[in-house]
């Protein structure tokens, strides 16, 4: 596009450009598009025809059927993002336009329903977490770790500056919290090494100068922890206990309520949100009353309006668009409110005896898979203890090897953990839920079994 043949969608004026030339050093338009190759500028890119809407379709659904999907294939792979079902009521009412197209309710008087939703969604997050506070939601669960030690960071009036951490939590919780909090100067210890795995061993780090004491349960290995007491020890040094956890699992599992945990955080996609390749996600955020003020984002609540009926509203904001910018806890602006809501939906629709039949049908096929490959010549299940739906299986093979035979077969194999864990060689976490039919894990088996002979 030359200074003479301008777009009729550029609203500057002839003299706007040349003045803006001008200021950079250049003489006319084709000079700024030097750097892009002269077949590729407009008008000479060759694009094809035209379609009618019918053949657009078409094209893409071929397009979209050369990928693997978990529609046709039989899905083993967890490690943080999970299949479940999801009851057909979710998506009625997630997709509703009132909900679909909605931003932050800033004016109460027309956003009842968001807020009401967004309180709903609060109430039975804490309800299953067993904590008194929660907000309104986070990115995902490594945003929401990140935010609880910054959390206790805050409580301890930033003068604890050290983090222990479990190194079986979540290795994108444990990168994100370490880039999340750059510039605070903050000393991580104990996920350097697979040793200080139990709960015990990662008390003993914790001193008078440790901010808060974070592991996983289930971790991210599957492994079921028994946490009694584990928050007098971090309460001994006047730290905060952060416990990070599977929705799911506390359908059956004790709360870290129950546990005297300051803090409960986790990843919410199992509730009634698709994996969809990793994102997004849902970051769930409960405490304490006591650190509710320094809760990042907003919590919605319930109140009277002026004719005695109830209301919601934002109770409280706690990041600098609402407060001093001194004061805020946050910058984060954003929540991922419609994942919230059907995340309220699943909970509601399932209620606590159907949260309770998942979580239980979970654990089950998992220990019928595990049974079943532990038995397989050159195959070792490593558990140690009890685990939930997740387990680590020693392969006789590299797992990038078994992988590839395991989808020639349409079987989504397990997480390659030797990248994360080097001491795991030839290691992989497998995962089974609900969704995973026992035929299903019988077709795994035999695959598996094809790739020791």
């Amino acid at each position: 596009m030359s200074s003479t043949a301008r777009s009729p969608f550029v609203p500057h004026t002839a003299a706007e450009v040349e003045a803006m030339l001008a200021r950079i050093g250049l003489r006319n338009l084709d000079e700024l598009f030097e750097a892009i190759p002269a077949d590729a500028r407009f008008p000479a890119i060759d694009l094809p025809q035209p379609l009618s809407e019918m053949e657009a379709m078409a094209e893409l659904r071929a397009l979209a059927d050369e990928n693997k999907n978990l529609e046709h294939l039989a899905c083993f792979l967890g490690a943080g993002a999970y299949q479940h079902y999801i009851p057909s009521i979710v998506s009625h009412v997630t997709g509703r336009s009132e909900f679909y197209t909605a931003y932050t309710p800033y004016q109460p008087e027309v956003s009842q329903g968001t807020l009401q939703s967004i309180f709903e969604y609060q109430s039975m997050i804490c309800e299953l977490t067993g904590m008194d506070v929660s907000n309104a939601s986070h990115y995902d669960g490594a945003t929401a770790a990140a935010e609880s030690v910054i959390m206790a960071v805050s409580a301890s009036r930033d003068k604890k500056k050290r983090i222990v951490l479990s190194p079986t939590l979540h290795p994108e919780y444990r990168e994100t919290i370490r880039t999340y909090t750059q510039g605070m100067d903050l000393t991580f210890v104990g996920d350097q090494d697979l040793s200080t795995r139990d709960p015990n061993a990662l008390a003993a780090l914790v001193d008078d100068e440790t901010a808060c004491l974070i592991v996983q349960n289930p971790d991210f290995m599957g492994r079921i922890w028994d946490l009694e007491g584990l928050a007098d020890q971090v309460h001994a040094h006047k730290a905060l206990l952060v416990v990070a956890c599977n929705p799911i699992a506390l359908g059956l599992l004790r709360t870290p309520g129950s546990l005297d945990a300051d803090v409960a955080i986790g990843e919410g996609q199992p509730l009634g949100i698709p994996p969809s390749y990793g994102g997004p996600g849902l970051g769930f955020f409960t405490c304490k009353r006591e650190h509710v003020r320094r809760t990042a984002g907003r919590i919605v609540g319930q109140t009277l309006d002026t004719r005695g009926q109830t209301g919601y509203v934002i109770t409280l904001a706690t990041r600098e668009q609402h407060i001093r910018r001194e004061r805020a806890t946050s910058n984060i602006c954003s929540n991922q409110g419609l994942n919230a809501l059907a995340a309220c939906v699943y909970m509601a629709a399932l209620g606590k005896q159907g949260l309770r039949e998942v979580a239980a049908l979970c654990y089950h096929k998992a220990h019928y898979a595990a049974q079943r490959i532990d038995q397989l010549p050159g195959y070792t299940v490593l558990a140690d203890g009890p685990f939930f739906h997740e387990f680590v299986v020693r392969c006789p093979r590299p797992v990038s090897t078994v992988n590839a035979h395991l989808l020639e077969q349409d079987i989504l194999g397990g997480l390659d953990l030797q990248p994360i864990y080097p001491s795991l060689t030839n290691c992989m976490l497998l995962c089974a839920t609900e969704v995973n039919t026992s035929a299903q894990i019988d077709r795994l088996v035999a695959a598996l079994q094809e790739v020791s002979a």
